[in-house]
């Protein structure tokens, strides 16, 4: 076997190892992220439940404050528009991804108007935390879930074309180391045989 076809072999086998050991650690993470979004989608499914349901809250008190104060009263109640959100993050397998949502909103004012009114204000409130709670885990489910899609592509190309592909290379190639052998061996047993003949002569 020449030194270069066993420096090919060499360097074909480590690349090899490298390649199945990458497919192995794409295939951790892929599980890791699955179990992972599937976590973030319930918790983002609760998340929406909520928020519905404070919405629809938020809806009757504001449907009773307007049959009792008026257009004119909740104009007059409604704080101004200075919400915000702070959101902190977390990070799971290189992704960034929003873990907890607070709304930040305006000290609520004394609501001058019936109790509809200042239970409307205060069902609006806890709509829009629970709207920007359901936000931050739908975002977090959609980055988490990105990285899911890029990590089964990259271990489907590395399982089923980058590992067959350095296979079939080392396998072609010991196919060559063989046949190289077994040449050398043929010539060597037929120089044999030659000088065996010529000094029986």
């Amino acid at each position: 076997m020449s030194p270069a076809s066993r420096a090919d072999r060499v360097r074909i086998e480590a690349r090899l190892a490298v390649a199945e050991r990458g497919a192995e650690l794409l295939g951790r993470k892929r599980r890791i992220l699955e179990d992972e979004v599937e976590r973030m989608r319930l918790a983002a499914d609760r998340q929406r439940d909520e928020f519905e349901a404070a919405a629809r809250e938020a809806d009757r008190w504001l449907a009773r404050a307007a049959a009792i104060d008026g257009a004119e009263g909740i104009a007059r109640a409604a704080p101004p528009p200075t919400a915000a959100a702070e959101l902190s993050w977390s990070v799971t397998m290189g992704v960034r991804f929003p873990a907890e949502a607070e709304v930040v909103l305006p000290e609520a004012a004394p609501v001058s108007g019936s109790s509809a009114l200042a239970y409307a204000t205060v069902a609006h409130r806890l709509a829009a935390e629970a709207a920007i709670r359901h936000a931050a885990s739908e975002e977090a489910v959609r980055r988490i879930a990105a990285e899911l899609l890029t990590t089964r592509q990259r271990e489907r190309a590395v399982t089923h074309r980058w590992v067959p592909r350095l296979e079939a290379s080392l396998s072609d190639l010991r196919r060559r180391i063989d046949d190289l052998e077994l040449e050398e061996n043929l010539r060597v047993r037929w120089s044999a045989e030659r000088r065996d003949g010529k000094e029986q002569e």
